[in-house]
């Protein structure tokens, strides 16, 4: 009996597959939808905000230093 009720599921196992997960994807999607905010606030162009942060630099005359990326996160062992 095993051995016929394993090639019935090989055999159909696909056409449950797919439409179970169809219903399954569908559900999931309107469940989140109504249980999650989606709204993004906008946000200016990163063009108009990369000349603003250039407008303030210039306007208060900071001359940014480069720096060294390992200065950043100095381990307080390593700063003495």
């Amino acid at each position: 009996m095993w051995p016929w009720v394993m090639g019935v599921l090989r055999r159909y196992i696909p056409m449950v597959t797919l439409p179970f997960a169809g219903v399954v994807g569908v559900a999931g999607y309107y469940v989140e939808g109504w249980l999650s905010d989606r709204y993004t606030p906008a946000t200016a162009p990163v063009k108009d905000q990369r000349e603003d942060r250039l407008l303030e630099n210039i306007d208060t005359g900071v001359a940014k230093k480069k720096h060294n990326p390992l200065e950043v996160n100095l381990s307080p062992s390593l700063a003495s």
